[in-house]
């Protein structure tokens, strides 16, 4: 089973490596921003379990951070770390929807409480994903193949295996290109061509079927990216199915 993941956003640079190392002892995977920019981007396009948010940060504010995880991500699990002085903020990030708070200083027993506290009444994250039914056959992720009514067999990439199961994991959410390339392709998206996502996505349609001009399965939502469907039904709104791959860099 994999390790829960723990965003850290914290500009003190003692306090967010005492926070990284009692995280990662306690067998958390640990991902750290020291600026409100840069903890904007991880927090809205990387995978994790829990955000901890500072919320005075230099390069933007935490509540600004808080404002634009919920709007993506109504149900993402976030404490706020705050000092004594900033009750109003506290309040108002509560009312934003953070799940919790911790006044610094705090005691490293006290933070992986909360932390355990909250993970556990959040609501369960996607498992892994093995088969995936689709229109007229299954994708069997574990075997890497695509199998049909009929007895035909289309083979999988690894890449394309993963790229499967991060967008079944999130169906019926848009998933930006530069999210993918985060979290499927570990990579950092910053001033890389998408070009490769919008390759991957048309190779993985034309091995479950799913046609370019008419796409049940993997839909493109303009500005934004790709979402998983499932299959069959009309689109939802703001998808439009027709949109094929040439004109999707732009998105």
């Amino acid at each position: 089973m994999a390790r829960p993941t723990v965003l850290t956003v914290e500009d003190d640079a003692a306090i967010r490596r005492g926070i990284v190392d009692a995280l990662k002892f306690a067998g958390y995977e640990v991902i750290e921003a020291a600026r409100g920019d840069t903890g904007r981007d991880l927090a809205t396009r990387r995978d994790y379990d829990l955000l901890l948010l500072d919320l005075v940060l230099p390069g933007g504010s935490g509540l600004d951070i808080l404002r634009a995880v919920r709007a993506g991500r109504p149900t993402q699990p976030v404490i706020i770390l705050s000092a004594r002085g900033e009750e109003s903020d506290r309040v108002e990030g509560l009312k934003l929807g953070a799940d919790d708070y911790v006044v610094k200083p705090f005691s490293v027993k006290e933070l992986l409480a909360r932390v355990e506290a909250v993970l556990r009444r959040s609501p369960e994250r996607p498992g892994d994903v093995t088969c995936v039914e689709i229109p007229r056959g299954t994708a069997d992720l574990a075997r890497r193949e695509v199998r049909f009514v009929g007895g035909q067999r289309e083979e999988l990439s690894e890449r394309e295996v993963e790229l499967l199961r991060y967008l079944v994991n999130h169906a019926g959410r848009a998933i930006a290109r530069d999210e993918l390339l985060a979290n499927v392709w570990r990579i950092n998206p910053r001033g890389i061509s998408t070009r490769t996502i919008d390759m991957h996505v048309a190779r993985l349609r034309e091995k479950l079927r799913d046609d370019p001009a008419d796409p049940r399965i993997v839909l493109t939502v303009r500005g934004k990216g790709y979402m998983f469907a499932g299959g069959g039904g009309a689109a939802e709104p703001g998808v439009d199915p027709t949109w094929t791959e040439h004109g999707a860099e732009g998105a």
